[in-house]
């Protein structure tokens, strides 16, 4: 019985946490736990065979780690064959036993580097990463792919897509998130699933992130976002120096609702063990499942935010386009992307919800253009895109790309479009835009373009691309050359809802083409079109009268309830206001914006008025904070927070020049960072050594997989008295407490903060530090806490 027909009907039980067994067992002495399937084969087995006997239907291999940018000592091939090993001969020893089929799942863990945008990994790397323990995993005989413990959207499209394109197994991925419901990037349960469910995983879900209480409003979120079975492994609540708090009965009891709610895959992160896993077979034996499944829905998605495509008018912006723009075509040409971000910043202002990105311009290489565009704009924004060229190489490399699920613009009704872009489409579960022309051109009929749009459905669905995909742009032609034009496209907009059941979009503003006056043509063609039930008007938000004839349909049709999108934005309007201006660039908006060329040609308009030392007391650090308070808030995600740091860099260099001509020092204190000894993940610790640079720290990161000695000894060569400590594994919290002891024994006066997925404030006071950095602006507030209060130097 191969899995997918074992996981009909019924719930499912996955084993539980390996490092918790481990840890149990032995003083892992700064070994690898991968590494234990080589060097300790009898205990991982033994492991394996407790869960077996516990009831697990599943055992997840030994290969959390089992990657090349954190396998140094020993190839990834040799730990993942020898994991595999481990969990056949547990398998081989409960056939003995028992007569109940149960599966291996190769176990994918998070990278541990950001990817691009937000970091230096690309997207290519972190691919043949995957890859490579994929293609090992499939030969040496697994069942299943298990993609867990990400953090980051991108990643988790990525290591989907390694294994989907390398190997014919069910796939399984779940996302960590945090107490404020979102991933550390910034990632929603309804952007996961949107994102994650068009490209073909058989389960998605949660695990690690917090205990089972903590985890309940995202299941229930997720169950409503999403019609795939999925799947759940929590924490056995949140950890403390002791270890993980919960009971296995309490933690069996929550689950026991989350199945009966829905779930259809349960099992146990860290703190749990073989005891748990019994627990919840007993749940998957006695407990029914009643889930209501959602209705489809047309969705578009970053990786922060959902658009849902209802009878409700969603404006797209349409300014990010080259076409008869001089200066923004040298740009491109250039590689350069200032007038691009500056569109998408102030086009999401003016009210745009999605915005479409065409790079099409002579000269410009739109394989390599699009694909970046894309990135620079995720990276200081969560607005949904819209992907928008002629060219297929450069759809499907932007759509790989993506962070999100994107609207490809466009395919059309001719058999070389359809041959060439319904398979994009499919492949990376995006929507897209069809355009009611064929070889014959724009039909001069609605019931011609209704026919097109028809037959483009038909190959989509013959695809396998679900109609609520699909959105048709009947195509706005000139009244300047028929009259009748307006009235076609919109009876065609009517007929494709009415008859097709499709959603539809209209660029309006080609309607008036070579007529005067004609932003009123514009207007009241855009009415026209929403009376017939147009879903996306591509228009510039930036024309007010265009905008407010969308709010003011929406007020007088009933879908702004209460009118409270109206009031909100135009009570305090004079009935007289003048047309909008555009928004003078501040520093705040550059930074937030990610504009590294205004910010840079403000900080030297403002050198030529002020002190050096004053710019950075009263300009620079106060963005820093706002930015830091609105990340905190949840207004900004980790991208945005990343790009501002990068961007206000060319801010402080330019000072820091300025200072060094004078003479002048800016150093507001030395800091040492490292991640601790038998942990190789550092993508926290990245993130807030930028972070602190960027207030005037001198840091010195000491990398990864630090030893508690040599911290020590950099705060002695550095003359240090500030030190950052991080872990993501539980299995190194540890090697965290040691290396505070060894400080503090050594050093009293050393102030020390910790972060960590794994770490929270009470945990952090019991293993001895004496702050705790949920977020890298806390280590930022912690450092100025700490060096404020020192009385004497080191």
């Amino acid at each position: 019985m191969n899995f997918q027909e074992f996981m009909k009907n019924r719930t499912i039980v996955f084993d539980g946490a390996m490092g918790t067994q481990i840890q149990a067992r032995m003083d892992l002495k700064g070994t690898p736990p991968d590494h234990l399937s080589i060097t300790h084969p009898e205990m991982i087995t033994a492991i394996h065979l407790d869960y077996l006997r516990a009831g697990a239907d599943v055992i997840i291999t030994n290969t959390f780690g089992a990657n090349r940018l954190k396998a140094k000592e020993i190839a990834p091939d040799a730990l993942i064959r020898a994991a595999v090993v481990c969990a056949k001969e547990a398998k081989a020893s409960y056939a003995k036993e028992n007569d109940r089929p149960v599966f291996i799942a190769l176990d994918l863990g998070p990278i541990g580097t950001l990817l691009e945008p937000s970091g230096s990994l690309t997207l290519e790397d972190a691919y043949d990463l995957y890859k490579e323990q994929v293609l090992t995993g499939v030969d040496a005989g697994v069942d299943l792919l298990l993609v867990e413990t990400q953090t980051d959207l991108v990643e988790a499209k990525c290591a989907l897509l390694a294994c989907r394109e390398n190997a014919d197994l069910p796939v399984f991925v779940t996302m960590s998130y945090e107490d404020n419901g979102r991933t550390f990037t910034g990632t929603d349960p309804v952007s996961m699933a949107v994102t994650l469910e068009g490209m073909g995983p058989d389960a998605i879900g949660f695990n690690c992130s917090f205990g089972t209480r903590q985890m309940l409003p995202l299941v229930e979120e997720l169950l409503q976002a999403t019609r795939l079975p999925v799947m759940v492994q929590p924490n056995a609540g949140l950890p403390d120096a002791s270890g993980h708090a919960q009971t296995d009965a309490a933690f069996a009891a929550d689950l026991r609702a989350f199945v009966e709610k829905g779930v259809q895959m349960i099992g146990g992160c860290c703190g749990t063990g073989p005891a748990t896993i019994r627990a919840l077979r007993k749940v998957a034996d006695t407990t029914g499942r009643k889930r209501t499944v959602p209705a489809p829905q047309t969705r578009i998605a970053s990786f922060a935010k959902t658009v849902i495509v209802e009878d409700d008018p969603v404006i797209v912006g349409e300014r990010i386009n080259p076409t008869g723009k001089k200066a923004f075509q040298a740009e491109l040409r250039e590689g350069r992307v200032d007038t691009l971000l500056r569109e998408a910043v102030l086009q999401t202002e003016e009210g745009a919800r999605i915005l479409d990105v065409n790079t099409g311009a002579a000269g410009v290489d739109e394989a390599l253009m699009l694909p970046m565009a894309i990135k620079e704009i995720q990276a200081i924004l969560d607005t949904p895109l819209m992907l928008d060229s002629s060219n297929t190489e450069a759809l499907e490399k932007a759509a790989r790309a993506y962070n999100g699920k994107p609207l490809i613009n466009s395919v059309n009704g001719k058999e070389e479009s359809l041959a060439a872009v319904l398979p994009v489409v499919k492949k990376y579960g995006a929507c897209v835009l069809a355009l009611t022309l064929d070889d014959d051109g724009i039909p001069d009929t609605a019931d011609k373009r209704v026919e097109i749009a028809g037959k483009i459905l038909s190959r989509a669905l013959a695809l396998g691309i679900p109609k609520e995909n699909i959105i048709v742009d009947c195509l706005t032609m000139t009244v300047s050359t028929g009259q009748d034009n307006a009235r076609i496209t919109a009876e065609a907009v009517r007929r494709v809802q009415q008859e097709l059941g499709l959603k539809t979009a209209l660029g309006v503003s080609n309607v008036s083409f070579g007529l005067p006056n004609r932003a009123a043509v514009n207007r009241t063609f855009l009415q026209m079109a929403l009376e017939a039930g147009l879903h996306l008007p591509i228009i510039n938000p930036g024309d007010r009268q265009m905008t407010e004839t969308v709010a003011s349909y929406r007020v007088l049709y009933g879908k702004d309830k209460e009118a409270s999108d109206f009031i909100a934005k135009y009570a305090q309007m004079k009935n007289a206001a003048p047309a909008a201006t555009q928004k003078e660039t501040t520093l705040y908006s550059a930074i937030a914006g990610g504009l590294r060329t205004e910010t840079e040609q403000l900080t030297r308009a403002l050198l030529e008025e002020k002190e050096p030392l004053a710019i950075i007391e009263e300009d620079l650090i106060p963005v820093l904070n706002e930015i830091g308070k609105k990340f905190e808030t949840g207004e900004l995600y980790l991208p945005q927070l990343i790009r501002a740091s990068e961007t206000v860099k060319g801010a402080f260099d330019l000072v820091k020049e300025k200072l060094q001509q004078e003479g002048t020092g800016v150093s507001k204190g030395k800091i040492v960072l490292a991640t601790v000894q038998h942990d190789v993940h550092d993508i926290g610790k990245n993130i807030v050594k930028i972070v602190l640079e960027n207030y005037g720290y001198d840091v010195y990161d000491l990398g990864k997989d630090v030893a508690p000695e040599t911290v020590l000894a950099a705060c002695r060569e550095q003359d240090a008295n500030f030190v950052g400590l991080s872990a993501l594994m539980t299995t190194t919290v540890v090697s965290m407490q040691k290396t505070i002891a060894l400080l503090k024994q050594e050093i009293p006066d050393v102030g020390v903060v910790v972060g960590g997925a794994v770490l929270n404030e009470r945990f952090a006071k019991e293993i001895g530090a004496d702050y705790y950095g949920k977020h890298p602006t806390d280590t930022a507030n912690a450092a100025q806490k700490h060096f404020r209060n020192r009385r004497t130097p080191l």
